[in-house]
């Protein structure tokens, strides 16, 4: 029978590899977005992804552990997903809700994780790691809550077309190096 000490682990490198893979899915939605606010938005979750993988990394020499390689199958899927929207999307006004949506999903996949581990880490008594794994926990609700807040402000209402005027839809970035999002590491 395996402990809870070995899930942990298991699902600590699935998150690891969720999170290295996040960062170049999350750059080229950054790339595909017609909307400036949006792809800033993507940008600084780039950053804040590298952060969350040195804090995992942190936990991991905290735990006097090493991270396992593991491959995050389903953030593998929604990158693949976000791939193929932002291409069938691309010139389109409804491109930002889709890109909103393939991260949030992302997002979504991650507050489970991390919730999910934050819960063990206490059963465990890894005080330190439920510390740091709750705060980015409480980081990744607050971008999901961004996310939702941007859609709501107008995005989803230029998807239906009743974009405003002023804004135009041509010059998207080119989704042609969306490419190999899936397969990165």
């Amino acid at each position: 029978m395996k402990p809870l000490k070995d899930l942990f682990g298991i699902e600590l490198a699935d998150l690891y590899d969720a999170e290295q893979r996040s960062l170049l899915g999350l750059a080229k939605m950054a790339q595909a977005a017609a909307c400036p606010q949006l792809g800033a938005m993507l940008e600084a979750q780039v950053k804040d992804t590298r952060n969350h993988i040195a804090r995992l990394e942190e936990i991991t020499r905290s735990l006097d552990a090493k991270i396992a390689s593991r491959k995050c199958e389903a953030v593998v899927g929604l990158l693949k997903e976000a791939e193929e929207i932002a291409a069938a999307f691309q010139g389109s006004p409804a491109i930002n809700v889709a890109l909103i949506a393939a991260a949030q999903k992302l997002e979504h996949y991650k507050i489970a994780a991390y919730g999910c581990l934050r819960e063990w880490a206490g059963l465990l008594d890894y005080n330190d790691a439920a510390g740091t794994l709750d705060e980015i926990l409480a980081e990744e609700k607050a971008t999901d809550e961004a996310f939702t807040e941007l859609a709501r402000s107008g995005r989803n209402e230029e998807a239906c077309g009743a974009a405003p005027e002023a804004e135009s839809y041509e010059g998207f970035a080119t989704v042609a190096n969306f490419q190999s999002v899936v397969e990165p590491i």
